[in-house]
């Protein structure tokens, strides 16, 4: 009785997923580029970004009023996980004191090109967060107000002192976030020639008993027997796999016989063998920004995926 009440919120959660997917479609993009540019990395915007939707969706049953704004509460939720990251890191989040926009011009196309680069440097993470919402994804003030927890006063004063910030390069000192990375060890090198051998056996053979696959805003796995059952249950892909590196992280690509990046992979290992497997297969902003890094067509269909459309 139990497991069958337990298979039943898997199953409706699922469809719930689906239509909560269907309706972010429309702002991912945007979604995605924001969290990039407000962490300074694309590593740490994907990070942001699967958080953010996380919690978006699992807060939705707390809400009491309609959605009716559907790209501010993505933009709110994803502002609210940085700021709390921001804070774990011990870092100033920083307040916006009332102020006038009137006399600090908008920058234009070339000037807004230049500071995207640098925002992550030159901003606290309050003033960022205003700069992007409103220079950049071209929210109101009132809007953006709503979303960083501040007045209209508070983001008119933050645009002032960031324009003029990222115009006269101040920096402001940040920690990059620790990141995993591939390991240029035996094990790794093993698992690359079961790959591209299509060696089943031997490349589960360096998984540990209680390895953890995930495929992000995909599925997850919490053992190689579950892997066994579920993700290699129809064998492997039978494309190459190769390292590279990645926007500065050591990764492993897949790509398909038509020159095609069908997966982006990293793992962490322990004592010889692999205890977690992370993979980018269904992450469609993550890989169309790494195909266009490594000058490479993404794969658009790769079931149960089609991102022709």
């Amino acid at each position: 009785m139990k497991q069958d009440i337990a298979q039943n919120i898997i199953e409706e959660t699922r469809m719930a997923r689906d239509a909560f997917s269907t309706m972010v479609d429309a702002f991912s993009k945007d979604l995605w580029s924001y969290c990039t540019y407000i962490t300074g990395s694309p590593w740490d915007g994907e990070d942001l970004y699967q958080e953010t939707l996380l919690k978006a969706f699992g807060m939705l049953p707390e809400r009491w009023s309609d959605l009716t704004d559907q790209k501010s509460y993505l933009f709110r939720m994803a502002t609210n996980a940085w700021f709390d990251l921001c804070r774990k890191r011990k870092h100033e989040v920083g307040r916006l004191p009332e102020g006038d926009i009137s006399g600090v011009p908008p920058m234009d196309t070339l000037e807004l090109e230049e500071a995207l680069l640098k925002v992550h440097e030159s901003l606290t993470p309050k003033q960022a967060a205003a700069f992007l919402l409103v220079d950049v994804f071209r929210f109101s003030a009132e809007e953006a107000a709503a979303i960083v927890h501040t007045t209209r006063g508070g983001i008119y004063a933050a645009l002032q002192r960031a324009r003029q910030n990222l115009k006269e390069n101040h920096s402001w000192e940040v920690k990059p976030l620790k990141t995993k990375d591939n390991e240029t060890n035996e094990t790794i090198d093993m698992y690359l020639e079961a790959f591209n051998t299509g060696n089943l056996d031997k490349l589960l053979s360096l998984f540990s008993s209680t390895a953890h696959n995930e495929a992000f805003l995909g599925f997850q796995e919490y053992s190689k027997a579950e892997m066994k059952k579920g993700s290699m249950r129809f064998g492997l892909p039978g494309h190459t796999a190769k390292r590279i590196t990645l926007w500065g992280r050591n990764v492993i690509v897949v790509i398909t016989d038509d020159g095609e990046l069908h997966d982006i992979q990293v793992q962490e290992v322990e004592n010889n063998q692999i205890v977690v497997h992370e993979s980018y297969f269904f992450r469609k902003e993550f890989m169309f920004a790494a195909g266009k890094e490594l000058g490479v067509a993404v794969q658009l269909k790769k079931p149960p995926v089609d991102w022709r459309s």
